[in-house]
């Protein structure tokens, strides 16, 4: 189903953001049975924009949307993740564009890995060690955002 969200916002520099209203995507993080914290990272389907790269799932913001609501809407659709099993940790605003458009990513903990089903947006879904991440070709945006968000995670 299509969001009042839905479609492209252009700054007067040319470039160009999904998400009428923003976006917003989920960094779900989960204990590791080596101890490690892993992040639930998403493998792009190739006809996606930046398709081939890793990143989270996310996507547009619809008008009646917090970045919270977002976030776990898009993580229940490209992922099955459910709203339930998650404690949401913190929010940051990883992008903002002249437009005013913003990315917010929501940064959220389960008790352990969980099983996730993938749809047509997502060639794969798969738990990577937080030290993994970078070893990955990440989707442009989220590679410049990684850094911030990993220092925040150190905080938490």
């Amino acid at each position: 189903m299509r969001g009042d969200g839905d479609g492209w916002v252009f700054d007067p520099d040319g470039a160009r953001y999904w998400g009428r209203h923003g976006a917003a995507g989920l960094l779900l993080r989960a204990p590791l049975a080596d101890g490690t914290t892993g992040i639930l990272l998403q493998h792009r389907a190739l006809w996606s924009h930046q398709g081939g790269t890793w990143g989270l799932p996310g996507g547009a913001r619809d008008s009646h949307e917090t970045p919270e609501d977002t976030a776990m809407r898009e993580a229940d659709e490209e992922a099955g993740i459910v709203r339930t099993m998650l404690t949401v940790r913190d929010t940051v605003v990883t992008h903002e564009a002249e437009s005013g458009w913003t990315y917010t990513t929501v940064i959220a903990d389960v008790a352990r890995p969980v099983d996730t089903v993938a749809n047509q947006e997502s060639a794969e879904l798969r738990w990577v060690s937080e030290q993994g991440v970078d070893e990955l070709p990440l989707h442009p945006a989220f590679a410049r955002s990684w850094p911030t968000l990993r220092s925040t995670l150190g905080d938490l």
